[in-house]
């Protein structure tokens, strides 16, 4: 075993060379050739001797390299006794970062020359729309050189190429596994990669602009037009008369929420035409597909949120259905997914994130009661509220099944607050009074919001997020019911409690968009490398860890498994029994 150090203090190469017999007997003739000069036939034999040994050394010209700091390894020809190359005993070493596979084909390329140039620019057309058949073409040549060094290898030598197959796999992959997500992702919204995972893209580089924006966005656009729809009560309502509040604000609000509406859309659409890849890797992301219905919620709350010196008349129903059909379509397509089962069952896909699925429902209906079709307004609240029942209760009981809900606390859990918010508007506006069913929703709302106050010290040491915009609009919903129920039930404390949760969320929307001011024009921090939809896969350099069974899953097992024998124990007591009374 030959150790050989790199260039790199920590890296270590070992040559594994398997003893095979061939080589003994190699020996063993170069031994009977070097006795037999003496005798008349030795040069014969001598000749011979050599002669095999060269013809077997050519056959054998491939080495393993296995590099101790990584435990990958790479196939590569030794150069021996080559004047042309430099010497005997030169080797290529695939550099490698450990931190992610971008420049791969590149440094595969460059092999030939060497690598002290390094590693290329890293190559994106696995996540460009119109690159198909380019990655076809690279990955039949692929497959044809592989299978010609196939031919000139053994089983063990081709196994270390697993992981090249595998990067090859990627380019072609239709979809991720969700719980390929789960197993490389961490963090409340599966954003971090973990530190044994690999990406299919560099750390080190900044990615193009459009392939590090993603569809949490939509966020900012929520938060801004549900602001708009909270300044819009605040100035109409008969409970909050007495602040006097411009209408104005409500129009500013909802111009600036169009604009960035506008500017949000146009970036998205202009990523799904060139990065086509990487908004379906979006999609199949548990808790970035929630985020698909973002912008159909945004556009209903807009027309909800409208100013009324701009619009005096009732929407038309027929703007109605322009939003709330895409959105019925995408849901169906995910309520399927949840109630058939499968990878994507609800238990296993359930995050805080998935309210976004539900609340739409509430908001189509008051849009819909707006436009006057009180039935299709009373369908969708009964869709909702179903749904919502079942992912509360998923989410509440926190399933052993269940892998996406974080242990910390975080933002995210303020979306436990907005559909019961919304559900209790929304019934107010089909049947223009808040009883006792509206009045269930907005409390038990108004319970979730302060059990989220009395942990306001979990909610922070949490790194900043675009995605934060979307847990803004609950606190804004839970404002606006809580004007509604000043309405039915005028008195001080209903009216303080108005005003209170209207400050608090107008408060954290402006901190918000200072901080995204911040993040974007000053720090450039706000749009980092996008490393969630880069995972590869399959994990590579080494198997799939599999779940640890808990604790309990344990001794239930044994206790089931114990049960045949206790029967079978319990029978033979009872025969050698009734042997004994006979006899």
């Amino acid at each position: 075993m030959d150790t050989r150090p790199l260039n790199s203090p920590r890296a270590h190469l070992v040559d594994i060379h398997e003893v095979l017999q061939e080589e003994e007997a190699e020996q063993s003739t170069a031994g009977t050739a070097a006795n037999a000069e003496h005798k008349p036939d030795g040069n014969k034999r001598a000749s011979r001797a050599a002669k095999l040994r060269d013809s077997r050394r050519q056959q054998r010209t491939l080495s393993r390299q296995i590099s101790l700091e990584t435990g990958f390894s790479v196939l590569n020809r030794e150069k021996r006794n080559d004047p042309n190359n430099g010497g005997g005993g030169q080797r290529k070493v695939l550099s490698r970062s450990g931190v992610s596979f971008g420049g791969f084909d590149s440094a595969m390329k460059g092999a030939g020359g060497g690598m002290e140039g390094g590693m290329r620019k890293a190559d994106y057309s696995l996540f460009r729309t119109k690159s198909a058949l380019s990655k076809q073409n690279s990955l039949m040549k692929s497959r044809k050189e592989r299978e010609a060094l196939a031919s000139a290898v053994d089983e063990h030598m081709q196994k270390t190429q697993g992981f090249v197959e595998n990067r090859e796999d990627e380019s072609v992959n239709k979809s991720v596994p969700a719980g390929r997500y789960f197993a490389a992702l961490r963090g409340p919204e599966l954003d971090e990669v973990k530190d044994f995972e690999d990406i299919l893209l560099p750390k080190d580089q900044p990615w193009p602009f459009l392939l590090r924006f993603p569809i949490g966005c939509f966020g900012i656009c929520l938060g801004l037009s549900s602001q708009a729809v909270l300044w819009r009560s605040l100035a109409t309502s008969p409970a909050t008369q007495f602040l006097h509040i411009s209408p104005f604000i409500n129009l500013s609000l909802w111009l600036l929420a169009l604009a960035v509406l506008f500017s949000v859309t146009v970036t998205y659409l202009l990523k799904s035409i060139f990065y086509f890849e990487a908004v379906r890797r979006e999609y199949f992301h548990p808790v970035r597909i929630n985020f698909f219905f973002a912008p159909w919620v945004v556009c209903m709350f807009l027309v909800i949120g409208a100013p009324p010196v701009l619009f005096t008349k009732p929407p038309h129903p027929a703007i109605w259905c322009t939003f709330m059909a895409p959105y019925f379509f995408l849901e169906l397509k995910i309520y399927g997914q949840w109630l058939s089962g499968g990878k994507r069952r609800l238990c296993k896909v359930a995050n805080p994130s998935s309210h976004l699925s539900v609340v739409g429902n509430f908001v189509g209906a008051i849009l819909a009661a707006k436009v006057g079709w009180k039935e299709p307004a009373k369908f969708f609240w009964a869709v909702g509220f179903a749904h919502y029942l079942v992912l509360f209760v998923t989410l509440y009981q926190r399933l052993p099944t269940s892998e996406a809900l974080p242990k910390e606390l975080h933002p995210v859990y303020s979306m436990f607050i907005a559909a019961p918010s919304a559900a209790s508007i929304a019934w107010d506006a089909i049947y223009d009074e808040f009883d006792g069913l509206s009045r269930t929703c907005y409390f038990i709302a108004l319970f979730l919001y302060a059990s989220l106050v009395v942990r306001i010290n979990f909610f922070t040491g949490f790194r900043f997020s675009v995605a934060w915009w979307s847990y803004t609009f609950p606190m804004t919903t839970a404002s606006v019911a809580t004007i509604k129920y000043a309405e039915h039930v005028p008195c001080t404390m209903s009216k303080g409690l108005a005003l209170a949760l209207s400050f608090t969320s107008s408060t954290m929307v402006a901190l918000l968009f200072v901080s995204t001011l911040l993040h974007a024009f000053v720090w450039h921090t706000l749009f980092p490398n996008d490393l969630a939809i880069a995972i590869t896969k399959k994990r590579h350099g080494g198997k799939e860890r599999k779940p640890i069974k808990r604790a309990y899953d344990i001794r239930r097992w044994a206790k089931q498994s114990t049960l045949p024998f206790a029967s079978i124990i319990r029978k033979q007591s009872s025969g050698s029994k009734d042997e004994n009374e006979a006899e």
